[in-house]
């Protein structure tokens, strides 16, 4: 076991390739003292990270047996996990029409099952000390769902509402289960999204292209928040007194927390239609 075990925050963290969010997580973490297990499918990766108590590790998030090792491995060296951020997650662009049933099941395991085996496989952990804080990063697109995004966000919806009963159901264990909810941060998944999306020959949906690669990359326009500022905010409230439950962060979250929160759920559903396919993006510019 490591010598500061006992008086460091031990966190891991999955999906932490260089651009995104669990990267920036990784660097705010360890500034403030914290001893960090960053987790990608490749090493390589995760090359460029400034602090010396930032360990990397393999871990393919849909791998059972892989990721019981890594916790084993983190527990064997560090004696604890104080923190789990279930970060990876993989975006899924195109109608729902169009996307294959596969692909779709693809975006489940590792926006949704891939976050209930981490669980699964921590918790224990934590609750035998009576003390842990589990992360689990959603999107706002699970909360107010888009055009062209749909098995996504039904994905994220899905983790959404089992963080909910993963909180419910683990308090008298002394654990804390937190729903991240960012809304535009930069980040390397738009690219990674709008890459992977080919239109299918017998679209339905030829003429919405561009609307298509539009919504992909929508979370990176000039309103988005720099990662690193995303990051040191989570981390503050990660490490404060008290942690909590949900968390919206990130460029125009408050507009879009607000139509969900006050609009009548059919209005917002129109709206989203309207400002992804009509073209009334003006809204959201100021």
């Amino acid at each position: 076991m490591a010598e500061n075990s006992k008086l460091s925050t031990v966190v891991l963290i999955t999906g932490c390739t260089k651009g995104g969010i669990g990267f920036s997580l990784c660097e705010a973490f360890a500034e403030r003292g914290c001893v960090v297990y960053a987790t990608a499918r490749r090493l390589e990766a995760m090359e460029g990270f400034s602090r010396s108590t930032i360990r990397t590790l393999t871990l393919d998030v849909n791998d059972g047996e892989g990721v019981k090792k890594t916790v084993e491995k983190v527990i064997e060296r560090e004696g604890k996990i104080d923190i789990l951020i279930s970060n990876a997650g993989a975006l899924c662009v195109g109608p729902v029409l169009d996307v294959a049933v596969e692909d779709a099941q693809n975006s489940f395991n590792t926006n949704y099952f891939a976050t209930v085996r981490l669980a699964q496989a921590v918790i224990p952990h934590m609750a035998a000390r009576k003390k842990g804080l589990v992360i689990n990063v959603g999107s706002v697109s699970g909360e107010v769902p888009t055009p062209f995004v749909g098995h996504y966000a039904a994905a994220k919806a899905a983790l959404h509402a089992v963080t909910e009963v993963l909180n419910m159901e683990c308090r008298h264990l002394g654990v804390h289960v937190m729903l991240l909810l960012p809304g535009s941060v930069r980040s390397n998944i738009a690219k990674t999204g709008e890459a992977s999306y080919s239109m299918p020959d017998n679209s339905l949906y030829k003429a919405f292209l561009e609307k298509i690669l539009t919504r992909a990359r929508t979370s990176q326009d000039r309103k988005s928040m720099p990662t690193d500022e995303f990051a040191m905010e989570v981390v503050n409230r990660a490490l404060g007194a008290h942690p909590p439950t949900y968390l919206w962060l990130g460029g125009r979250t408050w507009q879009l927390w607000a139509m969900r929160s006050f609009l009548p759920r059919a209005a917002v559903l129109w709206l989203m239609w309207k400002i992804f396919v009509d073209s009334w993006r003006t809204l959201f510019r100021s």
